[in-house]
């Protein structure tokens, strides 16, 4: 997983003791009602795309930016489904890097681009049914997330994104 440069930088300060770090997943839906899910390389479980907010980075922006490179697909975020946090978020890197995200969940509109996996993060991309989640290995809390957006019943406002890819 490829590592911010203030990551980094509060990395070198803390090792790898746990942080807490704000990020961003987008959701895309196509038009059988499938969800779009990444199988990342740590650890090789699928998710949905997403990642940490950069400082001063709006979450529509990470959400925009964080989708384009993980899949290269840009994204109109269109709403937000939730905001998680807690146990199930918590995460180890294979390096020993703890981190425990406060998940901002944008569901979002495919604008352009092409499915093209991040080769350094990303295995496979793929759409899948929610009778075909079940037996996929998931992180844990996209199994939470996955049953709210399914419900599709949370509507909520937010900054439109701005940023795109050079």
């Amino acid at each position: 997983m490829p590592i911010s440069e203030y990551l980094e930088g509060l990395r070198k300060k803390v090792g790898h003791d746990l942080i807490i770090i704000p990020s961003v997943t987008v959701l895309v839906f196509d038009e059988q009602e499938r969800v779009l899910l990444v199988r990342h390389r740590e650890g090789g479980k699928w998710v949905a795309p997403g990642g940490g907010i950069e400082p001063y980075e709006p979450p529509a922006d990470a959400a925009v930016r964080e989708m384009w490179e993980e899949t290269g697909l840009l994204v109109e975020p269109v709403r937000i489904l939730g905001v998680y946090g807690g146990p199930e978020f918590h995460w180890e890197y294979s390096n020993g890097d703890k981190v425990g995200y406060v998940m901002i969940v944008f569901e979002g509109n495919v604008k352009g681009g092409e499915p093209v996996g991040a080769e350094d993060e990303v295995l496979e991309i793929a759409y899948f049914a929610e009778g075909e989640l079940e037996q996929l290995p998931m992180a844990e809390w996209l199994k939470i997330v996955l049953a709210d957006a399914f419900l599709k019943k949370r509507e909520a406002s937010f900054q439109p994104s701005t940023w795109r890819p050079a």
